[in-house]
């Protein structure tokens, strides 16, 4: 018998699992159908196999039993959750992916040299939170200058100029969030013109 696929499997047990959900609660299919505007024939041929599941008829009988549609469905197999670190070099600094989906946002972990090179300003799209590890962080905001310790976090807007580096003879260890533009993660330093407080990862 040829194996099936982890969808078509999953389909495969909506019907008995509707059916099972339906005797339950000692519902009758004409009770079902006139609680969902489902024909009876149509409610059958669900349980038996005989009509493929689609949203639009399972979402009505979700509300007629007033259970979640997972419940109708089944729960997606949990595969393993562990993010594999690669580290890789960018830019002169070791940069390990936290996040292994694509899309927004993405987490990273950076570890910046002491003594890295001159500060080169970028601007891009999106929003970017920092938090830091270990070691001193200089950020550099536009015209404004930050230095973040070990347990302070700083977000800004990427379309501002910025950069950051190590601040002193130690390398520097930085979580970092990057979201696309309006994806905020409310953690906020309070820079002033040079402050001993606040985070980075570009």
């Amino acid at each position: 018998m040829e194996d099936l696929s982890p969808i078509a499997a999953a389909l495969a047990e909506v019907g008995p699992r509707l059916k099972r959900l339906r005797k339950e609660r000692g519902v009758t299919l004409a009770a079902l159908s006139a609680a969902t505007g489902i024909s009876t024939s149509t409610l059958s041929r669900l349980e038996t196999g005989g009509r493929r599941p689609s949203l639009e008829l399972l979402l009505p009988i979700a509300q007629a039993h007033r259970v979640p549609l997972d419940e109708l469905v089944g729960a997606p197999e949990v595969g393993d959750p562990r993010v594999r670190l690669e580290a890789r070099r960018v830019n002169g600094r070791t940069v390990l992916p936290l996040t292994r989906q694509p899309g927004s946002p993405q987490a990273w972990k950076v570890v910046v040299a002491a003594g890295q090179c001159e500060p080169d300003l970028r601007v891009h799209e999106g929003y970017e939170w920092l938090y830091v590890l270990s070691g001193r962080l200089r950020l550099l905001l536009g015209e404004r200058e930050v230095v973040l310790g070990a347990g302070e976090a700083a977000e800004f807007d990427t379309r501002m100029p910025h950069w950051f580096g190590s601040a002193g003879d130690q390398p520097v260890e930085i979580l970092s969030l990057f979201g696309r533009q309006g994806e905020r993660m409310h953690v906020r330093a309070r820079p002033g013109r040079r402050e001993g407080a606040g985070g980075g990862a570009d």
